[in-house]
């Protein structure tokens, strides 16, 4: 057997981003299945949603829900069902997403991602962490787009309003003061008239006023959607996106937001949030790392074999005449480590004949 070192000019390292467009649409999330893809537990934290009957063995897990509501939110003191829990998944979304401040305290989610300037908060939230099954690696910037339907009327919440939530921007204008990884900033828009014009919590892109939405944590899959998008009467309503008919949109049949967050259980709110998702898409992008190995075959290099067959009786079998030059045929190339341990096997399509007059350089790839 050969051996040949590889020096650093035979190595280079590559990149590659793979994309996969990944469409969630309101029947799987509230209407294929009825409610047999819709998982609750007893501990009624958050409710996870799969694309079959959970109970089947095809059945893969898409995304969860649960809701946070912040000891700041002027909700807080009015929650009469499960204010430790709300609370309890307020303050670790934000020690997960936002980390702590100089003081040791948890940093509350921001509306903007300005945490040095302050402003706005995000108090009573919406939180879908997306399956890595779905996001692999992380969720491609800029392609994430959410539909909901904010109808007044619960039994038909797409026949009139809707919205659409975007990170529009994000992939110049994303966030990377996060423990969790690189985020973007959700807007929401529309074509009517369902979004408050007397709103202050907007931005303008392109010329176009969008309404600050939520969050989107691209390496940890995690989408952070204010509450407020729903509300149209009570002290939300200075923050209020969503006036669909104004003052009249109820969250499920009878109440409005406010009611429903401070009165409900968490998997009941995310059944009623599931019923207003009318789609949801975004690529997800796959990491490929590689390294390339240019195995360099010089003329004078590898032109016998160490095979026992290669002689027969201590005489080279391809060799006929002895002045006749040395012919071998290179099948196989072994990455092997310092101590000459075996790494690696690169097979080649077919057997490549080797002779001094012949020169040859072999591409190794590994992938990881």
């Amino acid at each position: 057997m050969t051996y040949k070192a590889l020096k650093t000019n035979d190595m280079v390292s590559t990149r590659t981003l793979l994309h996969e467009a990944i469409p969630l649409t309101g029947t799987i999330v509230s209407g294929t299945y009825g409610d047999n893809n819709i998982k609750d537990y007893g501990h009624q934290m958050f409710q996870s949603v799969y694309d079959y009957p959970y109970l089947s063995s095809s059945a893969n897990h898409i995304f969860d829900i649960t809701v946070g509501i912040g000891a700041n939110s002027a909700l807080y003191s009015s929650v009469v069902s499960q204010q430790a829990k709300k609370k309890n998944i307020y303050n670790q979304m934000s020690q997960i997403l936002m980390g702590y401040d100089a003081t040791g305290s948890i940093q509350q989610l921001d509306e903007d991602g300005d945490l040095i300037a302050g402003g706005n908060k995000l108090n009573d939230v919406f939180v879908v962490p997306f399956s890595r099954l779905l996001t692999k690696d992380e969720i491609k910037k800029e392609t994430f787009e959410m539909q909901l339907g904010v109808n007044a009327a619960y039994a038909t919440p797409f026949t009139t309003y809707g919205i659409t939530i975007s990170d529009i921007g994000a992939a110049t204008e994303y966030r990377v003061n996060s423990p969790a990884g690189e985020y973007g900033i959700l807007y929401a828009t529309a074509s009517g008239q369902e979004l408050n014009p007397t709103s202050t919590h907007t931005a303008s892109i392109g010329g176009k006023p969008y309404w600050y939405a939520g969050l989107l944590f691209y390496q940890a899959g995690i989408m952070v959607l204010t509450s407020s998008i729903f509300s149209t009467t009570g002290q939300l309503n200075t923050n209020g996106i969503a006036a669909s008919s104004p003052a009249t949109l109820k969250f499920n049949a009878t109440e409005i937001i406010d009611a429903v967050l401070t009165s409900s259980t968490n998997d009941i709110i995310a059944n009623d949030f599931r019923h207003r998702i009318k789609n949801i898409q975004f690529n997800n992008t796959t990491e490929l790392n590689s390294t390339v190995y240019f195995c360099r075959v010089e003329h004078n290099e590898f032109n016998y074999s160490s095979n026992p067959t290669y002689v027969s009786q201590s005489k080279i079998r391809v060799k006929t005449i002895a002045t006749d030059d040395p012919v071998a045929y290179i099948t196989t190339v072994g990455m092997y480590s310092d101590n000459n341990e075996l790494m690696a096997t690169a097979k080649l399509s077919e057997p490549l004949k080797k002779t001094p007059s012949t020169e040859y350089t072999i591409r190794v790839r590994l992938d990881y």
